[in-house]
């Protein structure tokens, strides 16, 4: 039987859309800085200075950062000493989408990116939606022709072309010019930036240039990557944060005096997940035979490509044979439930999220892996619903 919208279980929420939430930071930052966003309400959280009036306004995304992990860790920093409130992530919680919403201000109903692996009819094959890579069998089992330009494929630029100052973006710099970063920061000057430390040099040195008033963000990949590899709430989560607690309060020291607003948040938080909690699609092959594509959209969170004739069959097995660790979902029954956001949908998000999605229970994931593919552990996941993942700090400053 197919499970209709699931009711929230222990230790789960959906992302705030109506104040509380990333969505609702950006359009706070949008108006502050003279943009006509979209019709989202700002942030409901009462900071200690309104956004528009610094000189200098930086958002500073840590990727991974939860609010589980500040909290867990983070005594004694002043990360948390600084911390004005907590935010949810998007639905899914997980960069790609995240920090799209980020950066075009846009809910994921919106900008219509919804995971690391989406299904683009436009390039005739599911993509790695960052490195913009196809996801097909090794060696390549057909030749296939150059993908189409971003244009085609993403759908709403950044909002720095909107607003009403001199935009900067600061990117680690194995992506700073990526077909992804380049179509979503257009507008802004790019600053590439090499090490944990380099990065908040780099802040400091753009917030002090000139007399005009800007936009910085920039953006921090690091903990996340640490996390994947290692989990988030090891003994090295915990040491990386010390070490970004470090460049912060330096960074504090570096502005001191610049009329400068410092945010700091994050696109998402994790989970830890023992391989004991992965469910390897091969060991349902009739599962897997049901689909036309390849699993889209994360571990923790699984949009489903199923043949309109087996549709009930999918279901059934679902239920059956993975109803204790996974919830199966019409796609389209989650686009009408809000889960991506408020607002007329993207006319491409329906078709990029495949027939069925399914949600996977407390700290389960879900893989599948292609001939030739190489396979990773990740211990740290994150792209679910669980509060773990979907909080994340808001951390305010004024220099």
């Amino acid at each position: 039987m197919l499970a209709g919208i699931p009711k929230l279980e222990s230790g789960e929420r959906l992302p705030d859309y109506a104040g509380a939430g990333v969505v609702n930071l950006m359009q706070s930052i949008a108006l502050a800085c003279g943009a006509a966003g979209p019709a989202y309400p700002p942030l409901g959280l009462a900071l200690p200075r309104a956004l528009g009036e610094s000189r200098n306004l930086v958002l500073l995304v840590i990727d991974g950062m939860g609010e589980a992990l500040l909290q867990a860790a983070g005594q004694g920093t002043q990360l948390l000493a600084h911390r004005a409130g907590t935010l949810t992530s998007v639905f899914p919680s997980t960069t790609a989408t995240a920090v799209t919403t980020l950066l075009t201000g846009l809910a994921p109903a919106q900008h219509g990116l919804t995971g690391w692996h989406m299904y683009f009819a436009e390039a005739g094959s599911v993509l790695a939606v960052l490195p913009q890579t196809r996801r097909v069998a090794r060696p390549v089992d057909r030749e296939w022709p150059a993908l189409p330009p971003p244009q085609a494929l993403f759908d709403r630029r950044g909002l720095f072309a909107s607003l009403g100052r001199r935009s900067h973006v600061v990117s680690p710099a194995a992506i700073a010019d990526s077909a992804f970063n380049r179509f979503h920061t257009d507008g802004a000057i790019a600053h590439a930036y090499a090490g944990r430390d380099s990065l908040f040099d780099c802040i400091a040195d753009v917030a002090r240039q000139g007399a005009e008033r800007q936009y910085v963000y920039a953006y921090y990949d690091g903990l996340d990557s640490l996390s994947h590899r290692v989990g988030a709430y090891g003994e090295a989560a915990a040491a990386e944060l010390r070490e970004l607690d470090a460049g912060f309060v330096r960074l504090l020291a570096l502005l001191e005096g610049s009329d400068t607003t410092l945010l700091v948040t994050a696109d998402h938080g994790f989970i830890d997940s023992p391989e004991t909690r992965g469910i390897d699609l091969a060991r349902h092959p009739k599962l897997e035979a049901m689909l036309t594509q390849p699993l889209c959209g994360e571990p923790r969170l699984a949009y489903c490509h199923v043949a309109a004739e087996r549709h009930g069959a999918f279901e059934a097995y679902v239920a059956r044979k993975l109803g204790r660790v996974a919830r199966c979902v019409r796609s389209e029954a989650l686009i009408g439930a809000g889960w991506f956001g408020p607002g007329t949908p993207n006319p491409r998000l329906a078709r990029r999220i495949g027939s069925h999605t399914l949600v996977m229970r407390e700290n389960w994931t879900m893989r599948d892996w292609l001939p030739g593919e190489r396979r990773y552990r990740q211990i740290g996941v994150h792209g679910g619903i669980s509060v773990r993942e979907m909080q994340v700090p808001l951390i305010f400053a004024h220099c």
